[in-house]
């Protein structure tokens, strides 16, 4: 479900993401089709500007409170990143707030908590994102401070040198320290053998310990325009005080030729995938991965329009609550497993996608009984499709999540901003819940059988070895 799974990308996969919300499930049945008008979301005031320089501008009025929330996204990250400089986005995104000429280092930051603020930064696989949220009449703050910093950071050996080893220790402390992140890790690496998608967001160590200011000066020089960025905006805001607000400060800044971004398409796997982790756990754990397409720009075939969307509800029937098939029958049943999800991300900017399973076996099972009971799942679903009350559910939860997401500004921004910084359009939501209803059983049964198959399928499984009870965490977190 596209707004869940963005979330759900980003608290898993993203680095740095700093939020004051928290996601609530709301009861399913308030939220019935009988009382729900698909006009009601489609139709918020969401206006679209283009500065002449490129810079695209979103903004989303939403008067119920003198809140706004400002994000700046970038098209750039690990996606675009060639071998030798893994994590080079992420490190820019640290730089990034090391100051200008104007705003000396940490200044940002004290600034926008001076003027009772709250901002960070997050860096993703298919984009970079800045984000504040302040009292509206603050907004010329955040745009002042964003553009200075878009045109005039300053990069120098001696800052760099220092935040490089906080990068190190972040990446210590989100992946060394932590053995489900090295199974997701070595899960990408091998599911991915030509996509950029197999490099961690944060980089391979090797390359961070040779990586030098003048990568980072590249990245930002290469990347780091006007032309190359989307600014969104939500709150009680007027939009055309605000697109007179980011003439004035972003239209003198200079767009540049950007390089070529050709398409990296992964070949087709022709049989299973698999990878041991060995490290020092409490229990074992597994991850199961099959190849899968994303929403298409342009279908060209009937299947290319509703397959997401399908495979979307297939990972809702076999997860998302407590009434998945996963849950009731792995963990309350069978006990065989003390959790178990399923997950599929159906846009991004690279265009590949994987549809994920994965659980923690209960004491005394294996991570092979989990693999057996999770495709038997799958299995059950390829022979008969989901019942009508399995869409009900999953449709109705879709509603739900959209009525969270109109009561959440920074929700709503995000969502905005992901969906035109991966290439597809914002409007593309407006027509999200419709697609997902019109999702049939037969259709949710056709793409089990043709993405869920074993010689599309990549498995990772964590080893867990005896851990030193005098063993202290390699590294630690890290906030801007």
């Amino acid at each position: 479900m596209l707004f869940r799974y963005l979330l759900l990308k980003y608290s898993k996969k993203s680095l740095n993401i700093l939020t004051s919300t928290t996601l609530v499930l709301l009861p399913i049945a308030l939220f019935s089709s009988a009382l729900y008008s698909e006009t009601s979301f489609g139709e918020a005031n969401v206006q679209e500007f283009k500065l002449d320089n490129g810079l695209k501008l979103i903004v989303q009025e939403d008067h119920r409170s003198p809140v706004v929330v400002s994000q700046v996204w970038y098209r750039a990250g690990a996606l675009d990143e060639v071998n030798g400089k893994s994590g080079v986005a992420h490190v820019l995104e640290h730089m990034m707030f090391k100051g200008t000429k104007q705003v000396p280092a940490g200044q940002f930051s004290r600034q926008i908590a001076a003027a009772g603020g709250k901002e960070n930064a997050f860096t993703g696989q298919d984009y970079t994102c800045y984000f504040q949220q302040l009292e509206k009449s603050k907004l010329p703050l955040a745009f002042k401070l964003e553009a200075d910093r878009m045109q005039n950071l300053q990069i120098t050996k001696e800052e760099y040198d220092k935040e490089i080893k906080v990068v190190m220790e972040e990446r210590r402390w989100r992946t060394d320290d932590k053995p489900q992140a090295q199974v997701n890790e070595e899960f990408q690496a091998i599911a991915y053998k030509a996509h950029p998608y197999q490099r961690p967001v944060i980089g391979w160590m090797n390359d961070l310990e040779n990586m030098t200011y003048l990568d980072a000066q590249e990245w930002y020089k290469t990347w780091y325009a006007p032309n190359n960025a989307t600014i969104v905006v939500v709150g009680d805001v007027d939009a055309q005080a605000v697109l007179k607000l980011a003439k004035e400060n972003f239209g003198s800044i200079k767009a540049h030729v950007l390089p070529a971004r050709k398409p990296q398409t992964e070949p087709t796997q022709n049989g299973e995938r698999r990878v041991v982790v060995k490290a020092p756990a409490k229990s074992p754990y597994i991850l199961i991965g099959f190849h899968a397409p994303t929403i298409y720009d342009a279908p060209k075939t009937p299947e290319q329009a509703w397959e997401p969307y399908a495979l979307e509800v297939l990972a809702g029937v076999l997860s998302g609550n407590d009434a998945a098939r996963l849950n009731q029958h792995l963990v309350r049943e069978q006990q065989i497993a003390v959790d178990v999800s399923a997950g599929y991300d159906s846009s991004n900017r690279g265009r590949e996608s994987l549809f994920e399973l994965d659980g923690t076996p209960s004491e005394g099972k294996t991570v092979a009984q989990l693999e057996g009971a999770l495709l038997a799942q799958v299995d059950i679903v390829k022979a008969s499709g989901a019942t009508v009350n399995e869409l009900n559910r999953i449709k109705a939860s879709v509603i739900a999540s959209e009525v969270y997401k109109r009561d959440s500004m920074f929700g709503q921004a995000m969502e905005l901003g992901t969906l035109e910084t991966t290439g597809y359009s914002w409007k593309l939501s407006r027509d999200y819940i419709a697609n997902i209803k019109a999702v049939t059983s037969e259709q949710v049964q056709a793409v089990a059988k043709k993405y869920l198959v074993k010689d599309n399928m990549t498995v990772a499984t964590l080893d867990p070895q005896t851990i030193d009870p005098n063993a202290k965490p390699q590294g630690k977190p890290h906030m801007h």
